[in-house]
């Protein structure tokens, strides 16, 4: 039984036996052997590629600089050969998509080079990229398809922090766009988007979130953005657990007014697989549910940021895809968060998306998007979807 993951189980006194052995409770701490085989998937899930779960995956046969070239020539097309720019950039990495920026500028102006064509580590790590490209594209298309192809043409970091800044620009704040980014985002992504927001931008997020937001949404969207949540999952601390469950009650249901800053601890500190049971012990104090609560004690931007956080909590795959649905259902499309999914999780988890979306909606996602958008534009929506299930 060697490299089981250890569990906590705190049993001070006979008493405290006792306490777990209590029927309600029993359940409970009765699946600690399936936590422990859970807990052994969920490793072996991790020892996965990250690109497991893509559907933009580094194309094998890759060459910068022949891509550059057939770009060149489908932007000096007479008319544009959109097709051929869908393709290559919707076929490549991200990575693959920053070195074709590169050769594009070197075919197009002189960039500094080392002696092997390349250009140097420095430069290929810096902020914004070469914007050649960008240029090039964004005068040669138009529309929803700009958006895609010029959002594919950023790293993540690049892409969630310009999604960010957008939504805080000019009057008035889209909050659904800052609530999406900041509730779904690792810790480390956030250190990314933090770091290269602060480089684009010249001011810190935390600073441009305070001046755009206010109250205990403005204390929400400051802690979560800090990216300071507990990533340690290999001790399942049942009494913690219980403890968090009775004060996330405690401070809200139970009582009269919410003590919203006691919900913002527990839900921006603790680990996801720690929240997960949470919100299920949270059950057996409740009548109602944690969404169910949450729509009872806060309205407004609060509310919708904590309903956000804590579906993205108990299923991030899902969460994605009934935004995917909500954005698509109905008459007219909300293209905005249509692209940004799509863009941001082509190649991190767009398989599992697709496959929550099909077993709740009944009808996969690259027939919603087919019904739902045409042209060009589908086409490279369709080629970031990954083609039918």
């Amino acid at each position: 039984m060697a490299g089981l993951i250890p569990f906590k189980i705190s049993c001070s006194s006979a008493a405290s036996v006792r306490k777990y052995l209590d029927p309600l409770q029993l359940s409970f701490k009765m699946s600690t052997v399936h936590e422990i085989l859970s807990k052994l998937s969920l490793e072996g899930d991790h020892s996965l590629p990250p690109s497991a779960y893509a559907t933009v995956k580094a194309y094998s046969n890759f060459d910068a600089d022949r891509d550059a070239a057939a770009l060149e020539t489908a932007i000096k097309t007479k008319g544009v050969d959109e097709v051929t720019i869908i393709n290559i950039l919707t076929n490549r990495s991200n990575e693959q998509r920053q070195d074709i920026a590169f050769a594009y500028q070197r075919r197009t102006k002189k960039v500094c080079q080392t002696p092997n064509g390349n250009p140097p580590i420095a430069a290929q790590n810096a902020h914004p990229q070469p914007n050649e490209l960008s240029a090039a594209l964004k005068s040669a298309l138009s529309g929803h398809l700009e958006a895609v192809i010029l959002g594919l043409l950023k790293t993540p970091a690049q892409y969630d922090a310009s999604e960010l800044k957008a939504a805080m620009k000019g009057l008035g704040t889209d909050e659904d766009t800052l609530i999406e980014i900041i509730c779904s985002r690792t810790n480390q992504e956030l250190y990314e988007i933090n770091r290269v927001y602060r480089e684009m931008y010249k001011t810190e997020l935390e600073k441009d979130i305070v001046s755009d937001t206010s109250g205990d949404f403005r204390k929400l969207m400051v802690a979560l953005a800090k990216g300071k949540r507990c990533e340690d999952t290999s001790v399942i601390d049942y009494e913690l657990i219980d403890q968090d469950a009775r004060e996330l009650y405690d401070a809200g249901v139970k009582r009269k007014g919410t003590d919203v800053p006691k919900w913002i601890n527990i839900m921006t500190e603790r680990s996801v697989p720690h929240l997960q049971k949470v919100f299920e012990r949270y059950k057996s104090y409740s009548p109602y549910d944690m969404l169910e609560s949450i729509k009872k004690e806060v309205k407004g931007d609060l509310e919708n940021a904590f309903l956000n956080l804590v579906q993205c909590i108990q299923n991030k795959q899902l969460y994605f895809a009934d935004r995917l649905y909500d954005s698509m259902k109905g008459k007219g499309t909300r293209d905005k968060v249509l692209i940004r999914i799509m863009v941001s999780r082509c190649e991190v988890d767009m398989l599992k998306i697709k496959s929550e979306f099909k077993r709740k909606y009944g009808k996969s996602l690259y027939y919603f998007i087919q019904q739902d958008t045409k042209g060009d534009y589908q086409r490279a929506l369709l080629n970031l979807c990954g083609g039918e299930d």
